[in-house]
């Protein structure tokens, strides 16, 4: 009897990981991913000036989205995609002040009279692709980041998804409903028409804040049509003229902040960008051994 039940869990398990994204930690069925369902520990890093990054673990994940999903864009060609290294990801995206710090600069439309209170932990918006990109050779650059050997980057377009997705196969990492979407993400239905401090709504189920909603947030790759074959840690097309950006932002309504929806932009405009930000990435080069991150 009990060898016939662990016969009957282990073809259950492997369904379950034929059916959507795998990863090392446990996971719970796709349409009930949330917070508490990431039972391993969440092993994070704070560097130097105060960002916190997330350990991603390395898996493999279905992007883009079935032909079913409400909203889908054409653009969103289903592909399982495979993320060999681990990886760290900033657990919210880059605020006006640590923009600013790196900078020396603050070009985002929502501060000052256009925002309730100080605006330093709103993120940094109005920003362009190659903005982003000198932001994270200067936090490289820093002393304390250099002896830890650090090297600072945007997150590819997979990586980005694979994190926002946290396990799940559905249309947002809460479920196939955006009924509950409030809670985690600032959107067009609840922003009031303006971006949010970081981390004020839950987080994903790997414990990373806003990656719907708020700010779109800008990817390493060029912008193109997806393989329709698995493929393993793509980085986009060789060249290009418009980069991915993903995630939505506070004046997208709710279908439009989807896991699989992506967007692109020019790299070095700031025109019309009050709605694009950006969160860090950390090369596996750069991560420290678990003794290292705890302290």
């Amino acid at each position: 009897m009990i060898r016939s039940r662990q016969c009957l869990w282990l073809a259950m398990h492997l369904l379950s990981v034929l059916a959507g994204c795998s990863r090392s930690p446990d996971q719970s069925s796709p349409d009930q991913t949330s917070p508490e369902s990431y039972s391993s520990p969440k092993e994070t890093i704070a560097n130097s000036i105060g960002m916190k990054l997330v350990l991603m673990p390395k898996g493999t994940c279905n992007m883009g989205s079935p032909i079913e999903e409400k909203g889908r864009n054409e653009d969103e060609q289903r592909h399982q995609v495979t993320i060999s290294k681990d990886y760290f990801i900033g657990e919210m995206e880059v605020t006006q002040g640590q923009y600013e710090r790196m900078m020396g600069e603050n070009w985002s439309f929502f501060r000052g009279r256009r925002v309730k209170g100080e605006s330093s932990n709103h993120p940094v918006e109005n920003v362009s692709w190659k903005d982003a990109v000198e932001f994270c050779k200067r936090l490289s650059e820093l002393p304390e980041e250099k002896t830890a050997g650090r090297i600072y980057r945007l997150p590819t377009n997979a990586e980005w998804e694979y994190a926002c997705r946290a396990g799940s196969t559905t249309a947002y990492s809460i479920g196939a409903s955006s009924k509950s979407l409030g809670d985690y993400a600032w959107c067009s239905e609840n922003s009031g028409d303006a971006t949010h401090p970081v981390g004020e709504k839950k987080p994903n189920a790997w414990g990373l804040y806003d990656m719907n909603g708020n700010v779109w947030e800008w990817c390493s790759d060029w912008y193109g049509a997806y393989p329709k074959n698995a493929v393993d840690d793509p980085v986009g097309p060789d060249v290009g003229s418009l980069h991915v950006v993903r995630g939505g932002c506070w004046e997208n309504n709710f279908a439009f902040c989807r896991s699989a929806v992506r967007s692109k932009y020019l790299p070095a405009s700031r025109i019309h960008l009050n709605g694009y930000g950006f969160r860090v990435a950390l090369s596996s080069s750069g991560i420290p051994s678990s003794s290292e991150a705890d302290k």
